[in-house]
């Protein structure tokens, strides 16, 4: 049986300094569950990935993200399913970033996010992250 393709698209939210970014935790009973994760979320049928992003960074952490840029476009396998991301670098936005569903939320020094626990799926991320 072939494996769901499941398209994500998430926002790295970085400061003003750009030498922060806003992770949350993922719920417990989700997929991956208690790891630290950039907001984001599945892109809907006829959405470009960044819609997609604009429209998950308000409604998961109420932000208006008004200045994208690509960062990185991966793919990567789990026994469950199969995911392929789009992560944006969100240098501009409206509002102020908190756990908008209630999941805790923090700000990180890029340097530190080593010390936090994601997807397996983010480790490419996270190192050309920790090299900006």
């Amino acid at each position: 049986m072939e494996k769901k393709q499941v398209w994500i698209s998430a926002g790295i939210i970085l400061n003003a300094q750009q030498d922060k970014v806003f992770i949350t935790q993922r719920a417990a009973k989700a997929h991956k569950g208690g790891f630290w994760e950039f907001a984001g979320g599945k892109v809907e049928s006829g959405e470009t990935a960044e819609q997609a992003v604009i429209r998950e960074l308000d409604e998961e952490v109420g932000i208006q993200a008004t200045e994208l840029e690509h960062f990185i476009a991966l793919e990567h396998d789990y026994p469950e399913k199969a995911l392929k991301f789009d992560f944006f670098l969100v240098k501009g936005f409206e509002g102020e970033a908190y756990g908008k569903e209630g999941q805790p939320g923090e700000w990180v020094k890029l340097g530190e996010l080593a010390n936090y626990e994601f997807p397996e799926a983010n480790d490419v991320v996270l190192e050309k992250l920790m090299g900006l």
